[in-house]
């Protein structure tokens, strides 16, 4: 479709809209079949359940499948389930194989059992075969619509069966070499193949070395190598070196969506991801077992603080300056931890070692503990007219910060060594160890220098 204005595209939505609602089918069509998939998928979510039958009733399979692809992926399982369970298998079939197992991993199993029945069983041995594989690994995002070709072809014989199978390939850009038994041989791009001549063997101008995954890798692994090599596509084999699949590059941007909202999940203290959307009581069970969990560690500060009642019963004043302590030493944490889960994430720490990285933050801890030091014992003697306290309180926050911004780094990068993911050092539970931290620091050394503040 050829680019459209703002205005333009607003006023083809309304003329859409008012198709449906005056049930006018032809210029519905007409209107809708003209814009991107994408587009189609927002107008489809904005319709209410009548108005969605109408759509159902006025596209193919083929048409739905391409909109339900674009559509929000936690409202789709409920969208499926509203269809005809004959027409809703049919879009099943349309779709990609690895966007269709997507989709079904979201249902019941008892659902997902039902339409596996009534989808042609070709389309839906295709599915099984993908639907066995791990979640979040190599097997189950893959598809198996991609277009293979045999070591011994003539580069004509290749060309031959590539306009034979592209129509139902993902993608051609790579075209992957397989011998006799299957396994993996080489690659060789469209453009190569193209510029070849007819009578040359594939075998003689196939890439051999190619890189691959195992099908039972991680979706987060083959998200950083793809993003490392540049790959529209990668194979996957399994332990014999046998081609199963391939991973392509939209397939892997959908991933990494899926894991960045999952690391945001964590770093808020949210077990799964939370959408607008959920039930109060959806939530409130998503949130309670991290709050839950820091709430007994926040009933350690409070028996630290009960420890120090003595000093505070002598210099009251310094209750004053435990929410400052404790927020900066929480901060500063935060900052390190979103640090290095990103240099965990983004592959860095392997290249410049988890020692350069902690050293890096121990250094920063120095510099920010020690401006923020300076600049709060000037300001609480100013205040409250009283050199010592100000030296305390600044003495405490340089302390607080080096230490929280190096347990900040640490702390994720143990759970990385440990195999368990970084991301789960997340915010709240760094900011209630930095209290711990904090207050330990902030008490100790008001108890030292208790003759002075008397």
């Amino acid at each position: 479709m050829e680019h459209l204005e703002q205005h333009e595209r607003m006023e083809l939505w309304e003329n859409i809209q008012k198709a449906l609602v005056n049930k006018q089918i032809d210029q519905f069509r007409a209107d809708f079949l003209e814009i991107h998939p994408y587009d189609q998928a927002k107008i489809f979510e904005e319709q209410e359940e009548d108005i969605r039958f109408l759509i159902y009733s006025y596209l193919s399979p083929e048409e739905m499948a391409e909109v339900i692809e674009h559509v929000e992926r936690d409202t789709v399982a409920d969208i499926l389930i509203e269809m005809v369970p004959a027409y809703a298998a049919k879009i099943l079939e349309e779709m990609s194989t690895d966007d269709a197992v997507d989709l079904l991993n979201e249902l019941d199993k008892n659902k997902v059992a039902s339409f596996l029945t009534i989808m042609d069983k070709e389309a839906s041995e295709e599915i099984k075969e993908l639907l066995h594989y791990e979640e979040k690994t190599a097997g189950s995002i893959m598809t198996t619509e991609y277009v293979v070709i045999q070591l011994e072809m003539t580069v004509k014989e290749a060309m031959r069966h590539l306009r034979q199978e592209a129509p139902d390939a993902e993608t051609i850009y790579y075209i992957y070499v397989v011998d006799s038994s299957k396994k993996l041989a080489g690659v060789i791009s469209l453009r190569d193949l193209i510029i070849a001549e007819g009578g040359w063997l594939i075998q003689d101008i196939m890439h051999e070395r190619v890189v691959s995954v195992p099908v039972g890798e991680g979706q987060e692994e083959i998200a950083q190598m793809m993003r490392d090599y540049d790959f529209l596509a990668l194979p996957v084999i399994d332990f014999k070196g046998h081609l199963l699949g391939i991973i392509t590059v939209d397939d892997i941007m959908d991933v990494m969506d899926e894991e960045a909202s999952d690391d945001y999940s964590k770093l808020a203290g949210i077990s799964d991801v939370e959408r607008f959307g959920d039930t109060a009581f959806s939530s409130a069970k998503k949130r309670l077992p991290w709050l839950i969990a820091l709430l007994f560690l926040g009933m350690i500060t409070a028996n630290i603080i009960g420890r120090f009642e003595e000093t505070l019963e002598q210099v009251a004043i310094l209750a004053i300056f435990i929410p400052l302590i404790a927020g900066m030493a929480g901060n500063t944490g935060t900052q390190a931890l979103a640090v290095a889960v990103r240099s965990i994430s983004t592959g860095e720490m392997d290249k410049i070692g988890r020692a350069r990285v902690i050293w890096q933050e121990a250094r920063t801890g120095v510099i920010t503990g020690t401006c923020c030091g300076v600049v709060i014992t000037i300001v609480v003697a100013f205040v409250y007219s009283d050199i010592y306290l100000g030296i305390l309180v600044g003495i405490s926050i340089m302390c607080t910060l080096m230490v929280a911004t190096i347990a900040g780094a640490i702390v994720p990068l143990v759970m990385h060594r440990l195999k368990i993911d970084p991301a789960v050092a997340s915010g709240p539970f760094i900011t209630t160890l930095n209290d711990i931290i904090s207050i330990l620091i902030y008490f100790g050394l008001a108890t030292a220098f208790m003759k002075f503040l008397l």
